[in-house]
Formats: structure tokens, C-alpha cells, sequence
């Protein structure tokens, strides 16, 4: 049945600010959950991400292979996402259900600032990214699991956060720094010795940069910069100023120090925090 208006009557009926709640009672086959599993080892896996604080926001960054067992899947994936003017969301694990998953949380917070007329706070967005991480656990059950990372301005501390998640939806409030993927050991280990309070934004972007670079070194699903192709980690802040990344040329010089520190010391950072 039809309205008047032209919209089934499910448009028409005053419900929640939760455009998921809306899809699941519309057109549930949408949603990621409902997506019909493959097999883990077919299926694409994004890693690894990155997040530090600094004085006035918050830095992330992804490398960008995708691999699908042992072979290089995509060499330029996109693993860092705006969610909101003041967020920002880096995605590992199944790559193709974590970027739906990231477009559908982005339809989300849109559409709960238009319903209520003001944004989510927050610890609201952390909190609906895991109830979308809970829905997807049929589906990591069976090896197809999206572990994001979330970071922000939060404007009613004045400071910049990080959240992540486990498989489950479970949230943790990180401190400083934190690494999600495949290669996050090796990055977390890299930023332990890198970070420092008061960072500048750039410092901290060239600390997250030389941590990807730590982990695409001890990990074969981490991509490491790709001079011949020019394709370079994508680096995000997020600030009181709102969301905005780092262009390729900025990026591109800040490897080309990385790695003329690393000719004469490759285990270990020898270009400063610019």
C-alpha cells in the first residue's frame, strides 16, 4: 500500500532517530548482518590503523593494502573515513562488510542530527558504532570480523579521543595512542617510543606515518608506501575546526624523510618529528 504521498506508510510513521531501527523494519536484507556470508579466506581484509592525540585533536592513519590470503588483493584501499564534521572511523578486518558498515554509520549519525536537530554527542556515536559492531557478529563468527577504530573532537571536553572496539561490540577508551589490524603490534610498539604530550599535529602525523612504516616492515598484510605507483598511508585529524586530512604531496614528504632516515638505520626512526 501507497500513500497519498506517494511513500509506503512506513515513511509516514513517527518512530526513533535510529535510521538502522528504520532499514531493519523496511528493508532488512539491506543491512550487513543479513548479507550472505562467504568464506573468510575469499573475502578482502583491510589493516592496519592508527590513532594518537594531540594538542587541539586527534590523528588517524591506514595504510592501504587489502589482502586476501596471500595475495595482494587491492594496493589502495581506503581505510580512514570522516563519520561526522568532528569523527573520524579507520576500519580492519572483512573489507568489503567494514566499508558498508562505515556508510551505513554515517547514514546514521546524519540522520539522528536531522530527526532531533542536534548532533550525537560523542560517547552517542561510540556507542551506535557498537551496537552495529554487536549486529555483524553472526558474521565474525565466521571469520568475516570488522574491528574499527573510532576517534574524535569531543566538543563538550575540548579534547581529543580515541575508542575502540572488539569483535563483539565491546568499546575501550584509549589512551594517547592506539593501533588496531594485523600489524597493530608492531605499530603500538613503534608509537610507545614516538609519542610524547604537546605534539603539534604535524608531529603527530609523522609519528603515526613512521608507526605504519614499523608495521609494514614485521607485517606482509601491512602495505608499506608504494613509491613507483605514488600511493601513500591516508592521514586524518580531526579538531575543534572540524575534520580535515593531510594532502598526498604532505604525505608523500614526510615518507620521503621516513625513508632517508631508514637508509642508514632500517630497524629503527631517524627522521625527527617534523
Amino acid at each position: 500500500m501507497v500513500s497519498d504521498a506517494g511513500l509506503p506508510p512506513q515513511f509516514l510513521r513517527a518512530g526513533s532517530s535510529s535510521f538502522t531501527e528504520f532499514l531493519a523494519s523496511v528493508r532488512p536484507e539491506l543491512l550487513p548482518k543479513d548479507r550472505d556470508a562467504d568464506l573468510s579466506h575469499l573475502a578482502p581484509h583491510g589493516t592496519t590503523i592508527v590513532a594518537a592525540t594531540f594538542d587541539g585533536g586527534v590523528v588517524m592513519a591506514g595504510d592501504r593494502r587489502a589482502t586476501m590470503g596471500n595475495l595482494i588483493a587491492q594496493r589502495d584501499i581506503q581505510k580512514v573515513y570522516p563519520s561526522d564534521e568532528y569523527s573520524l572511523v579507520g576500519i580492519a578486518g572483512a573489507a568489503g562488510i567494514a566499508v558498508e558498515m562505515v556508510r551505513l554509520f554515517r547514514v546514521e549519525l546524519e540522520h539522528y542530527e536531522k530527526v532531533e536537530g542536534a548532533p550525537l554527542s560523542l560517547d552517542g556515536k561510540a556507542n551506535r558504532l557498537a551496537g552495529m559492531i554487536r549486529q555483524n557478529l553472526p558474521m565474525a563468527m565466521q571469520g568475516l570480523a570488522v574491528v574499527p577504530l573510532f576517534a574524535g573532537w569531543d566538543t563538550a571536553a575540548q579534547h581529543g579521543r580515541i575508542i575502540s572496539y572488539d569483535a563483539t561490540g565491546g568499546r575501550y577508551e584509549e589512551s594517547s595512542f592506539h593501533s588496531v589490524g594485523s600489524g597493530s603490534v608492531f605499530a603500538r610498539g613503534a608509537l610507545k617510543k614516538l609519542y610524547r604530550p604537546g605534539m603539534t599535529a604535524e608531529q603527530a602525523a609523522m609519528a603515526v606515518v613512521q608507526a605504519l612504516y614499523d608495521a609494514a616492515d614485521d607485517d606482509s598484510a601491512t602495505g608499506g608506501p608504494d613509491l613507483t605507483r605514488k600511493i601513500f598511508p591516508i592521514v586524518m585529524i580531526a579538531g575543534p575546526d572540524g575534520v580535515d586530512q593531510f594532502d598526498e604531496a604532505e604525505i608523500a614528504a614526510m615518507m620521503d624523510d621516513v625513508i632517508a632516515g631508514r637508509m642508514n638505520r632500517p630497524d629503527g626512526p631517524e627522521a625527527g618529528l617534523r
